[in-house]
């Protein structure tokens, strides 16, 4: 069967006063039905333009320069009018990464989420009144009749982001892009949202496209991991085995990173020096200047992506020694 999204080759540029800033650059991945993929990175990778770039909700002065996006065998690049808001709504959903500020704070959470059913189905008021309540319900929402008539500043975080999902799921999407969808919350609710994306997700079948910088929280959700560095995917593949093994350096710093519950004491590892001016990209290998192995080919060539393992793949000269077989 043909993978429900597939990705090739994906460009996407901005206008800045110093320049074009290429925030992706060459970006291929597919995601089959059901599957649940993570974007991971730290900020300005290009993981966030990426996810925008699908629902084509570049902010102002950004715009697709090359590349191909399909969705279900459709032409997403081809869309306009009416067809484009359809597969907004239908197609893929998107929960947003601050959700207290893309809420309206002058209308009622049921309100907005009346407003999309409203849109997207063509019912009556009261049809969409009923359906944002069930909707509420639906994301566990405590009493959601009564949370229906509160603003976003009324609510919570946590039940602010129910409400962005909410409105997400309003039209059954297939695929969902989740961007950074735990950013400022505690961990409580961290884990709560996460549980709730992983039952919506069995409940109803649809993909997940997990936006994050935090790896505990791919670890524990994501079958597969494309880790993206200065615009491109640097590392991908099972979640699992990149994680325990990483093939590229930069994903390598990134996993000593994370602390754990055995580090007791001691600064948590770091990745030196920042990512290149994207307005000024170099030539050759964009990881050059942060790695601790490189080479002198580094320095000349850039690494195309190649086989590392299965379904595994790597943009990187050097082969790491993997830490498993040293252990």
């Amino acid at each position: 069967m043909s993978p429900l999204l597939e990705v090739r080759d994906l460009c996407v540029e901005f206008a800045t006063p110093m320049g074009r800033l290429r925030a992706v650059d060459g970006v291929s991945f597919s995601l089959d039905a059901g599957e649940t993929l993570a974007l991971a990175g730290e900020s300005g990778c290009g993981k966030s333009a990426t996810a925008s770039a699908l629902l084509r909700l570049l902010p102002p002065g950004g715009r697709i320069t090359a590349g191909d996006i399909r969705f279900a065998g459709q032409n997403v690049l081809a869309l306009e009018g009416e067809a484009l808001r359809a597969f907004r709504g239908r197609g893929i959903g998107l929960v947003f990464q601050d959700p207290v500020g893309t809420l309206d704070p002058l209308m009622t959470v049921g309100a907005q989420v009346e407003e999309v059913v409203r849109v997207h189905r063509r019912t009556s008021r009261r049809e969409a009144r009923a359906a944002a309540i069930a909707l509420l319900a639906r994301v566990r929402m405590p009493d959601p009749e009564r949370q229906a008539r509160r603003y976003p500043h009324e609510l919570s975080g946590g039940m602010c982001q129910r409400v962005s999902l909410a409105m997400a799921l309003a039209c059954e999407p297939r695929l969902l892009i989740a961007d950074e969808p735990t950013t400022a919350l505690d961990v409580t609710i961290q884990a709560q949202i996460c549980a709730l994306l992983q039952s919506l997700q069995a409940e109803t079948g649809m993909a997940l496209l997990l936006v994050s910088h935090d790896l505990a929280l791919v670890a524990g959700m994501a079958a597969r991991l494309a880790v993206l560095y200065a615009g491109r995917i640097v590392e991908m593949g099972p979640t699992p085995a990149v994680l325990a093994s990483p093939r590229h350096p930069y994903t390598r710093g990134l996993v000593a990173a994370m602390p754990g519950l055995e580090r007791r004491s001691g600064p948590l590892a770091t990745i030196a020096g920042v990512l290149p001016d994207p307005t000024r990209l170099p030539s050759y290998c964009r990881f050059h200047d942060r790695c601790d192995v490189r080479i002198a080919r580094c320095a000349v060539d850039d690494p195309p992506a190649r086989d590392a393992g299965p379904e595994r793949s790597v943009r990187c000269f050097v082969d790491l020694p993997d830490p498993v077989r040293e252990a």
